[in-house]
């Protein structure tokens, strides 16, 4: 049930427009609120690392999610009419005339969408191919007793109308035991 909670209310909200703000110096403020709704939904213990809690709770690591949305809408800016589309074909000196960033999103949509267009990978299967191949280069303790993150949890690839119709069933039913 904790699970359930945790990706629409505040992972999701965590991630709001993550590909705008996720390559700032700052997305380590946000990290340690996902790791504490993490760690409650796993019954986390404090000796285990942090690192392990996306594995434990089946939920890809807050920093290939943001970039997995930065794919996302790399891909749908790719399509002609896009207000993102010219950004992203044009030189990068037709840019010039812009205020710089340290980590600008064209630059790095287009590192991120050349790399899947090679692989024939969307997003999501971008991700998870990104996420065992860390997987799999870091070994830990829970290697032994969690082989693979490919596989999903029932219920995690559920579209977001099922997601919004689950909320409206948790907050009817928290309107229902506080009248009583």
């Amino acid at each position: 049930m904790l699970r359930t909670v945790i990706l629409p209310l505040v992972h999701s909200t965590a991630e709001y427009c993550a590909p705008v703000w996720c390559r700032s110096a700052h997305t380590h403020i946000i990290d340690p609120t996902i790791n504490d709704t993490l760690g409650i939904v796993t019954g986390w213990l404090r000796p285990t690392p942090a690192d392990n809690l996306p594995i434990l709770a089946g939920i890809q690591p807050a920093e290939l999610h943001r970039r997995g949305a930065t794919l996302s809408l790399g891909h749908r800016a790719m399509e002609p009419g896009h207000l993102l589309y010219l950004a992203l074909t044009r030189p990068s000196s037709a840019a010039a005339r812009r205020l710089k960033s340290r980590h600008p999103f064209v630059s790095s949509a287009q590192q991120l969408i050349s790399f899947s267009d090679n692989n024939n990978m969307r997003a999501a299967q971008w991700a998870d191919h990104q996420w065992n191949a860390e997987w799999a280069d870091n070994p830990t303790r829970l290697r032994t007793s969690i082989p693979d993150t490919s596989t999903h949890i029932p219920g995690m690839t559920l579209p977001r109308k099922a997601w919004v119709q689950l909320n409206r069933f948790r907050t009817g039913v928290r309107r229902f035991r506080s009248c009583l």
